[in-house]
């Protein structure tokens, strides 16, 4: 099931920047800064494979990325000043919004204010949701698009970059893709277990 839906995400994202080139690559990170889990992890590496088969620039993949985390992140500090935190709590789990992330990227807002929007856009869990906070607190928004913006430039730079090598060292990697599927179902099952350990925790506490 799982593998499944990593498949399917994976044939979109690659369907989208094949077909719509750097547009692609910003729409789909503006999808993941807008609060919709598709994650950057699977598209900036890609988009950074096909830098190495010579079609995109890794400059151009990179500032593509960042000015979708821009428009998404306008999109989710708009929810967070408009909607407020009450809102979210109520209706967060329709937009796939998880209070326990939602409340990181809040205690990680309140403890290192305007500057956690520039940071926080370089930490994974963290970086999808900072946008929030800072809209519930009304920060300046010409100063959380510029944070935002050019705290983005690194991670999606970093991501694309791993995709690029990875490329241009494709014909020596795939000798020992077995290794990596092996490496894919480990994770899986630590992931698994992750979640049902997490699960029974919050059972127990309700008991």
């Amino acid at each position: 099931m799982i593998g499944h839906l990593l498949d399917a995400v994976i044939r979109f994202v690659s369907d989208a920047i094949g077909a719509l080139g750097y547009g692609g690559v910003a729409a789909l990170m503006t999808i993941e800064s807008a609060l919709i889990p598709l994650p950057s992890e699977i598209i900036m590496p890609f988009a950074g494979f096909l830098v190495a088969e010579g079609r995109f620039s890794l400059l151009g993949v990179t500032l593509a990325g960042a000015l979708g985390n821009l428009v998404g992140g306008a999109v989710a500090y708009a929810l967070g000043c408009f909607g407020g935190r009450p809102l979210l709590d109520r209706y967060g789990h329709y937009l796939l919004i998880r209070r326990h992330e939602l409340d990181l990227a809040d205690r990680f807002f309140q403890r290192w204010g305007g500057g956690t929007v520039f940071v926080g856009r370089m930490l994974p869990i963290v970086r999808t949701y900072i946008s929030l906070p800072a809209g519930i607190a009304r920060m300046n928004f010409g100063l959380f698009c510029l944070l935002t913006f050019v705290g983005s430039i690194p991670w999606c730079y970093a991501l694309a970059f791993a995709g690029m090598k990875l490329g241009e060292n494709w014909e020596h990697i795939r000798a020992y893709t077995h290794w990596l599927d092996w490496a894919a179902f480990a994770a899986l099952v630590v992931w698994v277990l992750w979640l049902l350990v997490s699960w029974l925790r919050r059972r127990g506490r309700r008991g």
